[in-house]
């Protein structure tokens, strides 16, 4: 029921899943097409850059970013599937699926499901700004934290591939 992809095979992805939700973590400047099963307010942008420290002229993941992803998932009623998706698919989409399966898995074990991440996405590298943002906002004591450290950096892709992340 949600799913990862990145920008290239987002179309794909979409068509494949039967999706009708989708969240896009990517530069806010970088232009993103909306597939047609998939209606305007049921797709949430939110722009900033790939970057766990603040650079200049660059926009890091904050804390608007997460509460935005946050109410977007929780307000999901899970009768289709929900697409993430960032430029690669490795970082912030992975990263945003670990936050959401935390978020509407409240009493998961956040190392089983890190674990599942890594086993379903072996290029998977979440973002661990938005993953410590999130964990603060989520009450869950620095265990989000330590179970995207303990799984470590995902395997070297230039992109990864589209997988689905299990909710239960």
């Amino acid at each position: 029921m949600l799913y990862v992809s990145s920008l290239s095979r987002l179309k794909e992805t979409v068509e494949r899943t039967g999706a009708t939700r989708m969240v896009s973590l990517i530069n806010a400047g970088t232009p993103v097409e909306r597939p047609a099963s998939i209606a305007p307010d049921d797709h949430l942008f939110l722009g900033f850059n790939d970057i766990v420290d603040p650079v200049e002229g660059l926009v890091p993941p904050g804390e608007a970013h997460v509460s935005s992803l946050l109410d977007f998932v929780q307000g999901w009623d899970k009768s289709a599937p929900l697409v993430i998706h960032c430029w690669a698919g490795i970082s912030r989409s992975t990263a945003g699926a670990f936050i959401t399966a935390c978020a509407l898995t409240p009493d998961a074990d956040e190392a089983e499901l890190a674990s599942v991440l890594r086993a379903r996405a072996p290029s998977a590298t979440p973002n661990a700004r938005l993953v410590a943002i999130a964990d603060r906002m989520l009450a869950r004591d620095g265990r989000m934290i330590e179970a995207i450290r303990a799984i470590g950096r995902g395997a070297d892709a230039f992109e990864g591939t589209p997988f689905e992340m299990p909710l239960a």
